[in-house]
């Protein structure tokens, strides 16, 4: 057991220093390179939330799926129209198609298939509003990355060591037995230092806004975690799939980033705190 836990560390690792520089760098080159970085999340996440789907509900086609994420996150990009007006369509084929078909329960079909579209698009596409903020874009992104990353790195090793040499007081044992309170604190503390750090080299980014950014990113990233552990235990999986080595699926290490990013962005629509957005 000892050893598959260094080898599955060790490949948590190497990902890490392949894929956050260039994560990074697509980040900061935004336009047409972020978008196509989010459209790509977005049809896997899509791929791995109907695998899911289909476990325990009878969705429509695949293609389907995959044709509304593209239309989708153009919208976000592009601003074509009004993303309600999409989000209408989709229902509305949803609801046609499920006339001509006679599988499982009509209600759990659509709800299902429409939790699926909108759970991965409609998360992920918040990235894509947040990068075409004027000057301030790369910034806000990258501090978010950064301080779930913090949040994520200081809960493993804090829970870890913390939790299970010392009291290993359970966060939500029914869904996720391994997380501790103990990992919880360390990771919010993991999220706020990142945050200074980044408001430090960044003069651009209020201290106080980038320090309140990392307060509610290390209070609220273990939710998305647990949502995604709710959807994986209602279909039966342990991963979403196995696409990333030591990590899982695009669902397993993106579910923080599309618990929190949606949040980012109607904070920052909301807030006074970031002059000129």
């Amino acid at each position: 057991m000892a050893e598959t836990g260094v080898s599955n560390l060790q490949q948590r690792i190497a990902v890490a220093f392949a894929g956050i520089p260039l994560l990074i760098w697509l980040t900061w080159m935004g336009g047409t390179f972020f978008f196509t970085l989010v459209l790509l999340l977005s049809l896997l996440g899509v791929y791995e939330f109907y695998r899911l789907l289909a476990v325990r509900t009878f969705p429509p086609a695949l293609s389907l799926f995959l044709f509304f994420s593209i239309l989708l996150q153009l919208n976000f990009f592009l601003s074509v129209v009004d993303t309600w007006v999409i989000v209408l369509v989709i229902l509305m084929v949803f609801l046609v198609l499920e006339l001509f078909r006679t599988e499982g329960s009509r209600i759990v079909n659509v709800g299902s298939s429409m939790m699926a579209v909108l759970y991965v698009n409609m998360t992920l596409g918040s990235l894509i509003l947040i990068r075409k903020i004027d000057s301030m874009g790369f910034s806000l992104v990258l501090l978010m990355f950064v301080c779930i990353w913090s949040a994520d790195i200081l809960a493993y090793f804090g829970g870890s060591r913390l939790g299970g040499r010392f009291f290993k007081r359970k966060f939500f044992e029914r869904l996720s037995p391994h997380k501790t309170w103990e990992g919880f604190m360390a990771g919010c503390a993991g999220s706020i230092l990142a945050s200074a750090l980044v408001a430090f080299f960044d003069p651009g980014l209020p201290v106080g806004f980038a320090l309140s950014v990392g307060l509610f990113t290390g209070l609220l990233s273990p939710l998305g975690d647990l949502v995604e552990s709710m959807f994986k235990r209602d279909a039966g999986v342990k991963d979403s799939s196995t696409l990333i080595p030591g990590h899982g699926g695009i669902l397993d290490r993106f579910d923080t980033v599309m618990f929190i990013s949606p949040l980012l962005y109607l904070y920052i629509f909301f807030s006074k705190g970031l002059n000129g957005l």
